[in-house]
């Protein structure tokens, strides 16, 4: 049985057809895995448990079937869906994760990320992190309305385009020192994460040592996931 790890679907009403993929994939190939792993940004956007887009419910209900049927569902927070609690644990069956998390992927120690606290370049970013990761700050919005919430999303939405539009694309991918440094501190040689929506297997030294660092794919185009078992990891698109 393979171990499936896909980040970065953005789900929104603007690609319902990403929804759509993301549906068949865990009505299909997802039935046979061992285990999901969703490494943030599965929406455009997560403003609170008690406001859930009706555009959500499908992909809700399918991760819910998912879990349902035996199959363990774990989703990481990313930079556009922090704002989950228990009350979406419960209404999808899946757990959620801390921003780093370690596992025993077929033998070997591997670090989980989001991927957003490696791109140290892009300090800007770092900045707005720390702020929204607050959790006073995050207590202090989810007590707004939902009006509140979704003016002060869009908000955010139009200032990160702008900025994005403005920062040189290295800036806006991982530090290496970074890298090195979270990979040191969790006694691991593997790494996957998410976040820069720039899919590839990189290898590398690591004091002396081979190591590797996985990153997933978004769902802009077409679906990306990484395959994993006992013999590899493989990195696939599909539609």
């Amino acid at each position: 049985m393979s171990t499936l790890f896909i980040s970065d679907l953005h789900l929104s009403a603007e690609r319902p057809e990403i929804t759509e993929l993301f549906i068949n994939l865990l009505s299909t190939q997802a039935r046979q895995a061992r285990a999901l792993y969703i490494l943030g940004d599965l929406f455009e956007a997560w403003l609170g448990d008690d406001l859930v887009p009706a555009e959500y419910q499908g992909a809700i209900q399918a991760i819910k079937q998912l879990s349902t049927n035996g199959v363990p569902v774990y989703i990481m927070y990313g930079n556009r869906d922090f704002l989950m609690r228990k009350a979406f644990e419960k209404m999808t069956g899946a757990v959620l994760l801390a921003d780093e998390y370690m596992i025993d992927l077929y033998g070997t120690p591997t670090l989980l990320l989001h991927g957003d606290t490696l791109c140290t370049d892009d300090i800007k970013y770092q900045q707005f992190r720390q702020m929204v990761r607050n959790p006073q700050w995050q207590d202090e919005l989810l007590a707004k309305s939902p009006e509140e919430r979704l003016a002060l999303a869009k908000h955010y939405r139009e200032m990160s385009q702008l900025e994005t539009a403005g920062k040189q694309n290295e800036i806006m991918d991982v530090n290496q020192d970074a890298v090195l440094s979270s990979m040191r501190t969790a006694n691991v040689k593997q790494l996957i994460h998410g976040h820069t929506h720039r899919p590839d297997t990189h290898h590398f030294d690591l004091d002396g040592q081979p190591a590797i660092r996985i990153v997933l794919g978004d769902w802009y185009k077409t679906g990306n996931m990484l395959r994993c078992d006992e013999n590899a990891c493989q990195l696939e698109d599909f539609s």
